[in-house]
């Protein structure tokens, strides 16, 4: 008797990249499969330019890359290339699914997912679509009107007969006792472990809005007696007016830190924009937050930010808002009021999720079960 199980063997495939936004679920996901089914094999499709190049091998995973086929968004000549390059793409992925072996595909949105979508759908390969933002991306659109299996980060997300699973995140974060880990955390970043501690944040590219009003804002804080990390973002260094470090008592500027689970231990309070997983991590492990969403796009920070803050976990000021009076009489305040921040802290945790990671390796494990899928 063949007591082999059907998903012994198995082969999936992860798409995504460009930005850590969609990278860092992407091997979230890859992890959580790696323990859910030891075995598995697993390749991540790229992009041959994006942040994936570097981030995916450091992870320890294989990656394969089809050329970026954006979808024009005005008329021009790139529209008419458009049919023909997204062509290419397509056979290109069907190539890489082929060579895989591919049981199951999983996209976590950017351009790379399009062409893999099409090609998965044409071999009859089931599809898992993850979406990380409140508006859900247009390739992630295309992977849902083509039958796929749809997972969402936030309640609010509307796209297809959607699950909300959460943002799949590394366990570094997803496991954090931030009480347990304040001290050390607080240590290993310089800051003092009696102050109320605000860290400040604009993501590893930084934002010069947020750089400007905190600089402004350096000696209100210090006398109020608050301890704040200021993480700039690469080669955004604030300087004083003399162009030296700016310093403060209790101030500590730096680029960056490896490592965010880090950053919520020792933060009483986070002040940075409202990406998605920003959002989700900080509701995961129960950061009270003010999210400060980034003024060009389409709305979607605010977007990923509305649940959060109607929950009471956060505060939410437009950027153009976001000043150094606003800074003394809101910041100030509330990182002074205990009480207050303990309750944002509880209606935050109440609204995370932190095992979606494990959720979606489960979809997916489903989708590759499936009897109904008939393969060619």
């Amino acid at each position: 008797m063949n007591t082999e199980s059907p998903l012994s063997g198995l082969s999936v495939v992860l798409a995504g990249g460009g930005t850590a936004g969609h990278i860092s679920p992407l091997l979230a996901i890859a992890n959580a499969l790696r323990e859910a089914r030891p075995g598995v094999r697993l390749l991540a499709v790229g992009t041959p330019a994006g942040m994936e190049t570097r981030l995916v091998p450091a992870a320890g995973l294989e990656l394969a890359t089809i050329g970026r086929v954006p979808f024009p968004r005005r008329p021009s000549l790139d529209l008419l290339r458009f049919p023909g390059r997204l062509a290419g793409a397509v056979k290109q992925a069907g190539r890489i699914l082929d060579e895989a072996g591919a049981d199951v595909l999983v996209g976590v949105g950017g351009y790379v997912c399009t062409p893999l979508y099409l090609a998965a759908r044409r071999r009859k390969i089931p599809i898992v679509v993850h979406e990380a933002n409140t508006r859900p991306g247009l390739a992630n659109r295309v992977g849902a009107m083509l039958g796929a299996r749809v997972a969402v980060a936030f309640a609010g997300t509307r796209l297809g007969a959607a699950e909300h699973v959460g943002m799949p995140m590394r366990t570094e974060i997803s496991g954090l006792d931030r009480a347990a880990a304040r001290a050390s955390a607080r240590a290993a970043l310089g800051l003092d472990p009696q102050q109320p501690v605000l860290v400040v944040t604009g993501g590893s590219s930084g934002a010069q809005s947020i750089n400007r009003t905190l600089a402004a804002s350096v000696g209100a804080l210090a006398e109020a007696g608050i301890a704040t990390l200021h993480i700039t973002g690469r080669g955004k260094a604030v300087p004083d007016a003399g162009g030296s470090p700016l310093a403060a008592p209790g101030y500590r500027q730096v680029e960056y830190v490896d490592g965010m689970e880090t950053v919520y231990a020792a933060a009483d309070l986070l002040l940075a924009r409202a990406g998605s997983a920003t959002v989700c991590e900080v509701a995961a492990v129960g950061v009270p937050a003010v999210f400060v969403p980034l003024p060009i796009g389409n709305g979607e920070q605010a977007l990923n930010a509305a649940g959060l803050v109607a929950a009471g976990g956060a505060l939410i000021v437009a950027d153009s808002a976001f000043t150094p009076g606003w800074v003394r009489e809101h910041i100030i305040p509330l990182l002074r009021d205990h009480e207050r921040l303990a309750r944002m802290a509880a209606s935050s945790e109440h609204l995370g999720i932190r095992d979606a990671d494990r959720r979606m390796a489960d979809l997916v494990l489903e989708a590759a079960a499936s009897p109904k899928q008939q393969r060619h």
